[in-house]
């Protein structure tokens, strides 16, 4: 018996160690096969680089990369799948897009639409299959958030039904009586972004609270707001855009965002204490405002390829002058637009930066920090840039640097506020700029003033008066002789607006420019060098070698059918 129990115990004990043996060959294989595909992906990730270096592209392992859920966010997860791409890096003007095949049209499309909406400039990196994976699984640890709009959003539906319901103004003013507090502001936003309104005033006044658009450079009253409820209006309004609601006393200035379906506008917020309160002015910046062709200016014709030499000269200054409101920025993004090319670096110094662009460094300038604009141009040149854009030329330091940038070899674009093109130079002249140095920098300087286009739903036939026809004539007569004016000087024809739903009743419906283009030449350079210039002298001179006068441009625009004799001569005399 005692020898049974000694058999089966050695019988145990041998079953035991067989069982010790083939776990332990078990535990080698599974590191066997982990090394092997350590080292298939390793080779992966070899190939992928050589892959890279061959497109001229980046490379990337993302396996440990700390990716931030801000980044990876920017694209959905079902996208990401679709067009194998992950963004790994996002910082204030940059943004790297991790992919694993660069040919992909999709790819294209976002890093598009990516760089427009965040306003970054962007770079594209290779990963590998594996790589992309290990991003993938990073989604699953993105937070389960509400959405949060820092501002206010309207859809195109909001826009429709605002549009179908309120055909005036008259019944915006109704309609804001019976809606809460809550939704008085954005009704106002819907209204001004429905009656393309580039500017909201909301002003308190003894008795009541008055709201007006500004529609084509001219304030409309819209609505009344009971003085009760103002305090609750100018919170909301503070809040948005980020201004301090205890302060009452002292102006402040804030901007906040209306994302629509298709685009967003940039709010930029105003608040000034009156003797009834505070009042509100908030400027609607368009982001679609900044995508204007040069020929949607209103610059046509000869002009126009005039305009298109001058801008592809390599150096030199254009200037563009005009009150304030007249378009003279718009008309400058345009330019950049025809100049925004990758081989060309671009970089503007503007106060505020209204308008985003992709591909140019926008750099604002803030005057309590002591960077203004003639601090920032000295240090924009130090950035090698191929064209810059000053905001506006307003004392000698800034006029004297950027007319040396402009002899070194760099496209100077900037503004200044003078009444016609000739003007520009006298005022330069007298901010002490060297006239030796003015005369071969100067380029082109474009005066110009923005008309209302009249409504084409309503537009008619009308006649003019005696006076206003015995002007137009005499301007007409003093065209260029190679004009190629094409409309009959004693049968002349112009249009006005008889106001319509369309236009609320305004009978004009949008703005376009008139324009002076003044080309430099050798008898306006050689009275530059004398110093003693007057804009008298340079409007004639300018006349005389075929400058066609913003008048005359506008007079040729109202014949066209495009505006009306009464805005043209209100908006230059």
């Amino acid at each position: 018996m005692t020898q049974d129990k000694n058999i089966q115990a050695l019988i145990d004990e041998s079953k035991g160690a067989k069982k010790k043996v083939r776990i332990a060959t078990e535990e080698d294989e599974q590191k066997f096969q982990e090394k092997m595909q350590e080292i298939s992906i390793k080779e992966r990730e070899r190939a992928t680089r050589e892959k890279a270096e061959s497109l001229g592209l980046g490379y990337i392992d993302l396996t440990g990369f700390p990716i931030t859920p801000e980044a990876l966010s920017l694209i959905p997860k079902e996208k990401a799948q679709g067009i194998k791409a992950i963004c790994f890096l996002k910082t204030s003007d940059q943004l790297r897009l991790g992919v694993v095949d660069p040919e992909n049209q999709g790819i294209i499309d976002i890093l598009s639409s990516l760089e427009k909406n965040e306003g970054v400039n962007s770079e594209v990196y290779l990963i590998s299959e594996h790589s992309f994976q290990t991003g993938l699984k990073m989604y699953d640890n993105l937070p389960r958030i509400r959405k949060v709009v820092s501002g206010i959003e309207i859809s195109q539906e909001d826009l429709e039904k605002f549009k179908s319901t309120l055909k005036s103004f008259r019944d915006l003013n109704e309609q804001i009586k019976r809606v809460s507090v809550t939704e008085i502001l954005s009704m106002i936003v819907a209204g001004a972004i429905q009656s393309r309104a580039s500017d909201i005033h909301i002003e308190a006044e003894e008795k009541d609270v008055k709201v007006r658009y500004r529609i084509d450079g001219v304030l409309h009253d819209v609505a009344s707001l009971p003085k009760e409820i103002w305090p609750k209006i100018i919170n909301r309004v503070k809040l948005l855009s980020g201004l301090k609601i205890n302060i009452t006393k002292v102006p402040q200035d804030g901007r906040f965002t209306i994302y629509l379906t298709k685009e967003f506008i940039d709010v930029r917020v105003s608040c000034i204490p009156t003797a009834y309160g505070e009042s509100v002015v908030m400027r609607l910046l368009m982001s679609s405002a900044v995508g204007l062709e040069l020929g949607d200016l209103g610059i046509g014709g000869e002009a126009l390829k005039q305009i298109q030499h001058e801008i592809d000269r390599p150096n030199g200054m254009i200037l563009t002058t005009g009150p304030t409101g007249s378009g003279k920025t718009t008309t400058l993004y345009a330019f950049l637009k025809t100049l925004n090319k990758q081989e060309n670096k671009i970089i503007t110094l503007e106060n505020p930066v209204e308008y985003r662009i992709a591909g140019i460094n926008q750099s604002q300038v803030d005057e309590s920090r002591h960077f203004g604009f003639a601090d920032g141009l000295k240090s924009v040149l130090r950035q090698d840039p191929d064209i810059v854009m000053v905001g506006e030329i307003r004392d000698p330091e800034t006029a004297d640097i950027a007319i040396q940038a402009a002899l070194t070899g760099h496209l100077m674009l900037s503004t200044m506020h003078t009444n016609s093109a000739a003007g520009a130079i006298p005022r330069l002249l007298s901010m002490q700029v060297k006239p030796y140095l003015l005369a071969p920098s100067l380029n082109t300087i474009i005066g110009q003033r923005l008309v209302r286009r009249v409504c084409p739903n309503c537009k008619k036939e009308v006649k003019l008066s005696d006076d206003f026809l015995k002007r137009v004539k005499e301007d007409l007569q003093k065209l260029p002789k190679d004009f190629g004016f094409k409309y009959e000087i004693n049968n002349l024809k112009f249009y006005q607006g008889a106001g319509c739903k369309e236009c609320s009743g305004i009978g004009y419906q949008g703005r376009i420019g008139i324009y002076e283009i003044l080309i430099m030449n050798e008898e306006i350079e050689k009275l530059i060098l004398t110093g003693l210039v007057s804009e008298y002298q340079m409007q004639e001179i300018a006349v005389r070698h075929g400058m066609v006068t913003m008048v005359q441009d506008g007079i040729i625009k109202a014949l066209d059918g495009i505006t009306t004799i009464e805005e043209v001569f209100a908006v230059t005399e």
